[in-house]
């Protein structure tokens, strides 16, 4: 069986009998005149609840509305991964390089001459996935773009074919200028 509070107290010592039976007549005498209406009840204990449970929602919203982007994030990194991994061309291994800036640091490609002229034009972009660099188209790139804009890397602004009077476009470009 449970010992009331009341009990408690008298057997640990924290009160006396006549305290005891003060606080019981109290309380009694507080819920008739509650009861006739002559007293306004103590709203102080409910209102500490509501506010608490006030609280405690507040708290609960907070907490999904971080887990719902926490999953929202969570899928559209699975999204880009997939975006990647469809539309990814085949990892060459040349002689000729391409180089980009990734976080202020010089990184390099392995590419033919046709990437290296589609890259430039800007119809092929340099995406990140995972700790490596993957070639894919602009469509891809843009969509990706769209979700999270650090994971691309390089996606040059199309150009157009060379003006008709362009008086330079029987020059190639020398090869040390390549970079």
């Amino acid at each position: 069986m449970s010992i009331s509070l009341r009990d408690q107290l008298l057997k640990a010592g924290l009160v006396s009998q006549k305290q005891a039976k003060q606080a019981g007549k109290d309380q009694q005498k507080n819920q008739r005149l509650a009861h006739k209406g002559q007293a306004e009840l103590d709203d102080s204990q409910k209102r500490a609840a509501q506010q608490a449970m006030a609280e405690k929602v507040a708290r609960d919203q907070e907490l999904n509305r971080q887990q719902q982007e926490k999953a929202q994030k969570k899928a559209e990194a699975a999204q880009i991964k997939q975006l990647i991994e469809q539309s990814r061309l085949p990892k060459l291994t040349t002689e000729d390089y391409y180089n980009f800036v990734d976080e202020k640091k010089v990184k390099r490609l392995s590419v033919n001459k046709l990437m290296r002229d589609k890259l430039s034009s800007g119809s092929l972009a340099i995406v990140r996935l995972g700790g490596g660099y993957e070639v894919i188209p602009r469509e891809a790139a843009l969509k990706i773009q769209e979700r999270d804009p650090q994971r691309v890397l390089l996606l040059n602004v199309p150009t157009e074919a060379p003006a008709a009077d362009d008086p330079y476009a029987a020059y190639q470009v020398p090869d040390d200028l390549m970079w």
